[in-house]
């Protein structure tokens, strides 16, 4: 298989029992590296730091509880007949949509808890998620895991037979989504950081929400590709889930523009204060 785009498997060393699996170190990079861009930016708009980080550590560990219920709950047929998988979370099965669903949502409510400027730390997180997400898909590779349909374009992956589907034994090569969706996060990455943030960065929730949404239309198209999704009836459950994340983002995208920017309000509460002494330096006429 040489001059082959294919995974050189999932084991990096192997230490007696203990097993180095690279998708644990590619989602511990994922999460390193998102602490370390969110804390810089944290530091710049002035917020408390401590208390956003504290926050998102308990999201990230709310976020890969609610990635594997997701993938255990849609994924039943299998968990349900081997119940020891359920916690071998080392071996893959995170469902992407089950921890931004929990993560976020519990970092939020902690940070409101704290005093925390919920929206502004949301914005302030939304570039570590994408960019731990683009990181973190590549575990996908090194598992034989996240493939779509059969191709023969250039960039094909070899799949292993026994990673394949059954109906697909005697194909060799398919679609690496897992490179695409890590790829079109990127791409969100460089636009909340490049574009986004300097347009509308000052009205709170407008990152965070525009990255929903940006992210939900490249899973959408991708999932589309895919071998491996859950459905109900005839749909795609994270294609619904997509749909669901785009009319949210739009909603929230909408609502934080129509709030007056961090700008306006500091410039309305220094007026305010302004003409506040104004009236209190003010001598009473005669």
């Amino acid at each position: 298989m040489q001059d082959v785009f294919a995974s050189p498997g999932a084991i990096v060393l192997e230490l007696g029992p203990l097993q180095i699996r690279w998708y644990g170190i590619l989602m511990a990079t994922a999460i390193l590296v998102g602490f370390w861009l969110a804390h810089r930016r944290v530091i710049q708009e002035g917020l408390p730091a401590d208390q956003i980080v504290r926050a998102a550590q308990w999201g990230v560990v709310a976020g890969l509880v609610g990635a594997r219920l997701y993938e255990v709950v849609f994924n039943w047929g299998y968990y349900g007949r081997f119940p020891s998988k359920i916690i071998a979370v080392w071996e893959g099965g995170l469902a992407m949509h089950g921890g931004l669903i929990v993560g976020p949502l519990v970092g939020a409510l902690l940070a409101w808890k704290w005093g925390v400027p919920v929206l502004r730390a949301l914005d302030v997180i939304a570039p570590s998620m994408i960019l731990g997400q683009a990181i973190g898909r590549w575990g996908n590779f090194f598992n034989e895991e996240a493939f779509g349909a059969p191709t023969d374009l250039a960039w094909k992956l070899y799949i292993s037979p026994a990673h394949r589907p059954p109906e697909f034994r005697q194909v060799d090569f398919f679609h690496p989504t897992f490179l695409y969706e890590s790829l079109w996060n990127l791409l969100v990455f460089v636009l909340l950081v490049r574009w986004i943030r300097p347009r509308v960065g000052r009205h709170p929730g407008a990152v965070f929400f525009a990255y929903v949404g940006l992210y939900s239309v490249g899973r959408f198209l991708i999932e589309a590709l895919r071998l491996d999704s859950f459905w109900i009836g005839p749909f795609r459950v994270a294609q619904l889930a997509s749909a669901a994340g785009v009319l949210v983002a739009v909603a929230g995208v909408r609502s934080a523009l129509r709030r007056p920017s961090l700008d306006a309000a500091s410039a309305a509460a220094a007026s305010a204060t302004g003409r506040g002494r104004g009236k209190r330096g003010r001598r009473p006429p005669g």
